[in-house]
């Protein structure tokens, strides 16, 4: 039984679901208020419902301990699918955490929040360009949206007015060509030069090169060093590191590092260093650049590296569990400074929370909260 679990939580994660609805129009009588209140030094952090009968952000208070506590919700005004995403990325913080951003993949629009002391306030829920948006992309002012349905697509945005969303035209560009990719994350590289997704079901990298007006080049495809390329992040410079999800084998998972040119160029530096656990998917690194944290959806985990000078990367904990999360951990997020790692179980419905050490061991805060609806998604935290 345990063994059938593993594989059901496994097939939400690294499998992209095709629920598709008809978009919303933008409508500014959405906008709202959340209940919540920030704490003295603390902040929030993020998740989403993705319900196919009306998506909401779910907010919890960060207390200055790193301790969680709930803080009410706001819809986005779009529709989810009620299932899992198989991404990384579907909401993310704008620039200075003064803006949330989110997808909502079943009306194929993107949600724009501005983010205030006294909680979250809907600006606009605009199409997002094509079909399923599962990840968001943002450098100063542009935003890129990564579409999971068929082949995939990515669309860009000016990032305007506090925050508000206006389509790039003629920005739209396909992914590595292949009838099905099963794309799982878009990110910018930390210049910005360059524009990164990932292609579970072709083992690729696709780069693009980001151009003084925002548009992109052609797409260039890079094979991924081990099989199902998943979720990503950059470390210091042009350092990226990217989990290997092994198409769920068992104990089978990796992450590798490569380095990123200008010019949307891929180099491996230290290919599939082993987690010794099951369906490696979500990653992080934390913002001194030391240390990469991944969760393991089939073995409840999350497995923390330390990252060299060279970009090579060393398990801290032999075993590969450097902290126990709830049932089928997806997301991962940190705080500012990188203090504190939360993890979205979707076995289970909870947020587990961490102390990051300096050593970049993880110290368990209490027990988990929350008790989400299954295909919850994303995770965002400041």
């Amino acid at each position: 039984m345990k063994r059938i679990l593993q594989l059901a939580i496994l097939a939400g994660a690294v499998a992209a679901c095709g629920d598709q609805s008809t978009p919303l129009e933008p409508d500014l009588d959405l906008e709202q208020h959340s209940t919540r209140k920030f704490h003295e030094d603390g902040g929030a952090v993020y998740t989403m419902t993705n319900a196919a009968s009306g998506n909401e952000i779910l907010i919890f208070d960060r207390n200055r301990d790193g301790s969680l506590e709930a803080a009410g919700a706001a819809a986005t005004g779009g529709l989810g699918t009620g299932s899992g995403l198989g991404n990384q990325g579907g909401l993310v913080l704008g620039h200075g955490n003064r803006t949330l951003y989110a997808v909502n993949a079943g009306s194929n629009d993107i949600s724009v929040f501005h983010v205030g002391r006294s909680g979250l306030r809907l600006l606009q829920t605009v199409e997002s360009g094509g079909e399923r948006p599962i990840s968001i992309a943002t450098h100063r002012n542009l935003l890129y949206v990564l579409h999971g349905a068929g082949s995939g697509s990515v669309t860009g945005f000016r990032v305007k007015w506090f925050g508000r969303l206006r389509p790039i035209p003629g920005s739209t560009r396909p992914l590595s060509g292949a009838a099905t990719t099963d794309p799982a994350q878009v990110s910018f590289s930390p210049d910005g030069r360059s524009l990164v997704v990932t292609e579970k079901a072709t083992n690729l990298l696709v780069t693009y090169r980001v151009g003084r007006r925002g548009l992109l080049s052609d797409p260039e495809a890079h094979p991924s060093a081990g099989e199902t390329p998943f979720g990503f992040a950059f470390g210091r410079g042009s350092l990226l590191i990217v989990s290997e999800a092994f198409g769920g084998a068992v104990d089978a998972s990796t992450l590798s590092s490569y380095a990123v040119g200008r010019h949307g160029s891929v180099r491996v530096l230290d290919p599939t260093v082993a987690t010794t656990e099951t369906a490696a998917c979500w990653v992080v690194v934390t913002s001194n650049g030391r240390y990469v944290y991944t969760t393991n959806t089939g073995s409840a985990s999350i497995s923390g590296f330390a990252i060299g000078h060279r970009g090579d990367l060393e398990l801290l904990d032999a075993d590969g569990v450097t902290g126990s999360t709830g049932t089928g951990p997806i997301d991962l997020a940190l705080s500012n400074r990188s203090k504190y790692l939360y993890a979205l179980n979707a076995g289970d419905g909870s947020l587990s929370s961490f102390r990051v050490r300096h050593d970049g061991s993880l110290e368990r805060l209490g027990e988990d909260v929350g008790s989400f609806p299954a295909g919850t998604n994303g995770l965002a935290a400041h």
